[in-house]
């Protein structure tokens, strides 16, 4: 693959046209009537804190420029009709019934984030009143580990905000959505993907204390150089019950170390009171997990700061570490991921690269020099389809804005 380059100017012209198509397709399939309103949510990656959101530590996310785009409109049949362009093969998925009786059907597959959403919001107290209908079309790579699914999720919630004037702030969105996701998906996740999405500033990074959620914006000045994400084309079937399993390796840790010390979280710990205390965790995997979690989120604290003192050297080594943490201690990486990250501390102009999302899969994270990135696309691309026999993506990522009406 070769790297998306393009002006803002070009990249206007390219959502006019997309709008354009995604109206006549939404004429097709739900047919003429109100205009609909356009919305968007972003994908997101995080550049340093993985596996630590729902630990209580800090994480280090920023939203891209890519994401899904969505038309909504109410409708008089009083059905909630969804479509996706990325799944045409579904066709129109229709659900009948107020929103607090629905359920996870399988067979609904992609459809089950939006749906989670209106019931989630229905478990929150607001009444969704009417029927909807919402195509969806998003340009995040399919099981990249950019979230699209948060991405869906969060679109939905600024539709319902939106069409049925509820008065939700955008943290509330964000923690709406994880309860969707927890509760109505199964899938144990952090908030940090939904806040990330639902709160994402152009130009900016989050510094996210998930333990409270406090947060401040980091301007991601990287002179001379970009973020490049590198999708291996992986399928993540594992990583969902992967997912749940580190968590509650987390969790067990935790009650362990919570017998000799009063803590909330692994969060609150740094590496010298978790060495002293480890001992107490009678599993050796289990040590291995909260290891991570701990030294991770102290990893994150020094890179923004790093960060902020304009030691951009400084913050490539510690997403180095944090790979190597992830492969070893948490063991999310894989082969694939491994490969990507390894042969890119190889290549002239990278600062440096890690494993971002869940694992098992997806995507790494890349911060590489201006003029080095065509030859660390061709050279590590190479080396990836040479050893895992298929290729990866390659992109060059902005940072843009979090979940908006268009």
């Amino acid at each position: 693959s070769t790297p998306i380059k393009s002006s803002a100017a070009s990249d206007v012209y390219k959502r006019q046209i997309m709008q354009t198509k995604m109206r006549e397709e939404f004429a097709k399939i739900f047919g003429e009537g109100r205009e609909p309103e356009f919305y968007f949510a972003p994908g997101r990656v995080n550049l340093i804190g993985e596996h630590t959101d729902y630990n209580g530590g800090h994480v280090f996310p920023c939203a891209l420029s890519i994401g899904t785009y969505a038309l909504a409109r109410k409708n008089d049949c009083g059905k909630m009709r969804f479509y996706s362009l990325n799944f045409t093969r579904f066709g129109m998925l229709a659900v009948e019934g107020p929103a607090n009786e629905f359920t996870n059907v399988p067979a609904d597959n992609w459809c089950n984030y939006p749906k989670g959403v209106m019931w989630a919001y229905t478990q929150k107290g607001y009444t969704i009143d009417s029927g909807l209908d919402i195509l969806y079309y998003g340009n995040i790579p399919n099981g990249s580990g950019l979230s699209s699914s948060a991405s869906i999720e969060v679109a939905t919630a600024v539709i319902l905000n939106d069409q049925f004037g509820f008065d939700v702030d955008m943290v509330e969105v964000s923690k709406i959505c994880q309860f969707s996701e927890n509760k109505f998906n199964g899938v144990n996740c952090g908030i940090m993907d939904q806040f990330a999405i639902a709160m994402g500033k152009a130009g900016h990074a989050i510094f996210l204390d998930t333990a409270d959620l406090s947060y401040t914006y980091a301007p991601l000045e990287l002179t001379g150089a970009k973020i490049v994400i590198a999708c291996s084309n992986k399928k993540r079937g594992l990583a969902d019950s992967k997912y749940n399993e580190r968590r509650n390796q987390c969790e067990t840790a935790l009650a362990q170390l919570q017998a000799v010390k009063p803590i909330n979280s692994l969060g609150e710990l740094t590496e010298e009171e978790f060495d002293a205390i480890a001992d107490t965790i009678t599993d050796p995997v289990n040590r291995k997990r909260a290891k991570h979690a701990v030294y991770e989120n102290q990893r994150t604290i020094r890179a923004v700061e790093a960060l902020k003192n304009n030691d951009i050297a400084l913050f490539g080594k510690l997403m180095n570490e944090s790979h190597v943490s992830l492969r070893d201690d948490y063991e999310v990486t894989g082969i694939e991921l491994d490969t990507l990250a390894e042969t890119a501390w190889e290549q002239p102009g990278v600062i440096g690269s890690r494993m971002t999302g869940a694992g098992f899969g997806g995507c790494t994270v890349s911060i590489v020099e201006d003029d080095k990135i065509d030859a660390f696309i061709e050279n590590v691309g190479n080396v990836y389809k040479d050893k895992i026999g298929y290729a990866a993506d390659f992109y060059v990522v902005t940072v843009g804005d979090g979940a908006h009406k268009m």
